[in-house]
């Protein structure tokens, strides 16, 4: 197995262990794509913490996650985070649903799981895309700014 580090515009230490599926390492954390690995149950919970989908349906969670490309962050084999990308693969990528359990929050691991997303090659030259009401500051950080020109039903 070929352990390669990627290209980091901040600088943080994270291990991509080249796989069937995408694997990063950060100290104790551990960062997935493999769908296999979504701990459904600690989903719902996480997402019952947030304030966009605390009252989302159970069955469209599952829907959510069977057609997106989902992210799956674990520390000592428990699921403290969620991210799903929405996308076409040819020119559009939403991120959606990222939340980290308030527990594991604090310590930038929030910040390099969002990079990771974010610089992942299969939408990195794509256009992406965001919706959030608190952490401006952060994806700022990456590049993200507000439009007058993107529009949407109301959220």
């Amino acid at each position: 197995m070929k352990i390669d580090k990627p290209v980091s515009a901040f600088g943080t230490k994270h291990l991509l262990l080249h796989e069937k599926n995408m694997n990063y390492k950060n100290g104790n954390y551990r960062l997935s794509d493999d769908r296999t690995d979504i701990q459904f149950d600690q989903v719902v919970a996480l997402l019952r913490l947030s304030y966009w989908a605390k009252e989302r349906p159970v069955d469209t969670i599952k829907q959510s996650i069977d057609n997106s490309v989902c992210f799956g962050l674990f520390y000592q084999n428990v699921q403290v985070g969620f991210a799903r990308v929405v996308t076409d693969f040819a020119s559009v990528a939403y991120i959606a649903d990222l939340i980290i359990h308030p527990d594991h929050r604090g310590a930038g691991i929030g910040k390099w799981m969002f990079e990771i997303i974010h610089c992942d090659a299969r939408w990195r030259t794509k256009f992406q895309f965001l919706v959030t009401d608190d952490a401006h500051g952060l994806y700022e950080k990456f590049g993200f700014s507000g439009s007058n020109k993107l529009m949407s039903t109301e959220v």
